[in-house]
């Protein structure tokens, strides 16, 4: 069997987090056999799929071209995209991924928080940065206690404070839950780039950043002065949301920030008694915009009730069932915006007008 006929029919398989050819988003080495040996490294955090996928291929390979001596070996690999060149990055951080929302209520740093853990499950570095000045929440859903404080380091920067595995720096460890934070939109900016960039990040591979809704002062300083290597927008079916969203998707195109996609939050409600499903707030607004502006829908998630006690109580669902339908949602989606974000840099080629 020819290693040129092996990658033609690994070119027809795509890989089902994106929909398109392994090739996009892995890096594949054929080793002549016997045993014929694929290796496929893939540019995004993957660990928990590794398994089905190494089945996927030699399955794949086997009714293709009949080609049952074969060892597929699956892994990953996370690289730094940074489109935006002419911001520098940080040191220490790979790739910082904006969640963002055009208007609140929408579940957006509940779905910040817990795919941050998702992709921390999946094998990644996480860290994730509260920038809601006005109102933070990601404290109190990673159960932080009250009246945590960061360990400083030089009297000038913040070690971020460990939460469930992930490195985590919020407004809320700097003043009191009673604190209102009574500041025009310059102090607010500031605030922002002091929590980002004198933050003592440790060789993270995504940074999570859970937006303020709206397209305010925070995200014109997040679009100008921070390296965003991509942004993932929260909705929920309803008709406003939808127009809210639809703002800030248009918000991160104008400043050249690329939009990973769409997650429809709060889609269907399953009764818990008779299983009954319903679709609360709508049904279909999240496809319906992914298609509208030509990007991914990256996850429906369910409207249930386990995921706000869960986030309330401290213990994200992520956390409190791993195992479970639930976490499986927030998982496919760690893994699709990983290999989103993965295909923003494949595509990111030389114009072929300008060879």
């Amino acid at each position: 069997m020819s290693l040129a006929a092996i990658h033609q029919s690994l070119n027809t398989l795509n890989d089902p987090h994106t929909g398109r050819p392994f090739a996009d988003t892995a890096d594949i080495d054929i080793q002549p056999g016997p045993p014929v040996q694929v290796k496929m490294t893939l540019r995004y955090a993957s660990g928990l799929s590794v398994k089905g996928l190494e089945m996927l291929i030699a399955s794949h390979l086997e009714a293709q071209l009949d080609l049952s001596d074969v060892k597929v070996s699956v892994d990953f690999a996370i690289g730094r995209v940074n489109l935006r060149e002419q911001i520098e990055g940080l040191k220490s951080v790979k790739n910082i991924i904006a969640v963002a929302s055009g208007k609140g209520g929408v579940g957006k740093s509940t779905t910040a928080v817990n795919l941050a853990l998702a992709l921390q499950q999946e094998g990644a570095k996480v860290g994730i940065l509260d920038a809601d000045i006005y109102g933070p929440s990601i404290a109190t859903m990673l159960g932080v206690k009250a009246g945590t404080r960061p360990d400083t380091k030089d009297g000038k920067h913040f070690i971020p404070v460990m939460a469930h595995g992930l490195q985590s720096m919020s407004m809320a460890y700097l003043v009191t839950e009673k604190t209102p934070m009574v500041w025009r939109g310059p102090m607010v900016s500031g605030a922002l780039q002091q929590l980002l960039n004198q933050t003592v990040w440790q060789d993270l591979d995504y940074l999570i950043i859970d937006m303020p809704p709206g397209t305010g002062d925070i995200q014109l300083t997040l679009s100008q002065q921070v390296p965003v290597s991509g942004s993932v927008i929260v909705t929920t079916p309803q008709d406003i949301a939808l127009l809210d969203a639809q703002k800030g998707i248009e918000m991160f195109r104008k400043v050249n920030i690329p939009v990973l996609g769409v997650v429809e939050n709060m889609a269907i409600h399953i009764c818990s008694n008779c299983g009954h499903a319903e679709h609360i707030f709508g049904e279909g607004g999240g496809t319906r915009l992914a298609t509208e502006y030509g990007v991914s829908l990256l996850e429906s998630l369910p409207l249930d009730l386990r995921i706000r006690e869960q986030a309330d109580g401290g213990t994200p669902t992520v956390i409190a069932d791993p195992d479970g339908e639930l976490a499986a949602h927030y998982q496919l989606l760690a893994r699709k915006t990983g290999a989103e974000l993965a295909l923003q840099e494949a595509d990111s080629g030389p114009d072929i007008s300008m060879v």
